[in-house]
């Protein structure tokens, strides 16, 4: 990837993590963690890979994006603000009554969201369907999906990889997004799914593992999936959870938890101080 277009979305991605806390902070509630972690993924795929327009949410032939970790929406809603699809502004109603950004995406809501998403594994199962949709009706859409390395102790994912595996999926990108830690703490002392990309291959899965961090690595990820035959591709994506921000980093108790005035204010300074090194002053 050219030096310029990496330092673009370095910069989106920070614009989305400041997006995410701004929302969870608005709402006093929320997911920081998670969302932090997949701002780089979300990044990648709504400004460079993803072929949709926010003139055009609704557009059949549209790619589609299942965010099957839904408690992770203020990362999305930030990706989707970003791109286009309603005012930045609007971030601020997060969870506030009445709003469309609501804690879950609600596809009949909120502009940009492709699937209703939050209760774990059904996100993926969704993707599946999108997917088998479109090469029934052989249409050029492709389906993206990003699920948390916990979900993957949710059953129903696992009959979700078999049913992209044995329909031949091969319009079907997802990513887990392995932090290591979930709400109860690490994902290895509560109900461990490792090792991961054993398992997807051995569900008949094409896997790439990646740092999640990394545009170079996540490049070369979903130009690798688009070559892929005859399987369903899963990219896992080695991630720091609370991404950007220092004293959120790899700490389990910032996957649900809202940021005090002090916390939010330290944050932002943060990442205002990683988009001044971008070459962006503020």
């Amino acid at each position: 990837m050219q030096t310029v277009d990496k330092t673009v979305l370095a910069r989106k991605a920070v614009e989305i993590r400041k997006g995410a806390l701004l929302a969870v902070y608005s709402g006093q509630s929320g997911h920081p963690g998670g969302s932090l972690s997949i701002a780089d993924i979300l990044c990648y795929l709504y400004f460079h890979e993803l072929h949709v327009d926010p003139a055009q949410p609704k557009d059949p032939d549209r790619d589609r994006l299942v965010l099957s970790k839904g408690h992770c929406a203020p990362g999305l809603y930030a990706a989707l603000a970003l791109k286009g699809y309603f005012p930045w502004e609007q971030l601020k109603t997060f969870r506030c009554l009445n709003s469309t950004l609501q804690g879950h995406p609600n596809m009949n809501d909120t502009p940009g969201v492709d699937m209703s998403t939050g209760s774990l594994g059904q996100g993926i199962s969704a993707a599946c369907g999108m997917a088998l949709s479109g090469k029934i009706s052989k249409k050029p859409y492709r389906v993206y999906a990003i699920l948390g390395d916990g979900e993957l102790e949710e059953g129903e994912v696992w009959e979700a990889a078999m049913f992209a595996a044995q329909y031949k999926l091969d319009n079907l990108v997802a990513c887990v997004d392995n932090n290591g830690l979930q709400i109860d703490g690490k994902i290895t002392d509560v109900m461990s799914p490792l090792p991961i990309p054993e398992k997807f291959r051995a569900f008949g899965w094409h896997v790439i593992e990646i740092d999640a961090h990394d545009f170079d690595q996540i490049e070369a990820a979903y130009a690798e999936a688009k070559t892929v035959k005859g399987q369903p591709s899963m990219i896992v994506a080695h991630s720091v959870k609370g991404k950007g921000v220092s004293f959120m980093e790899n700490q389990a108790g910032w996957h649900g938890m809202a940021p005090n005035d002090e916390q939010y204010a330290q944050a932002v300074q943060e990442l205002d101080t990683a988009l001044e090194k971008l070459g962006v002053q503020k």
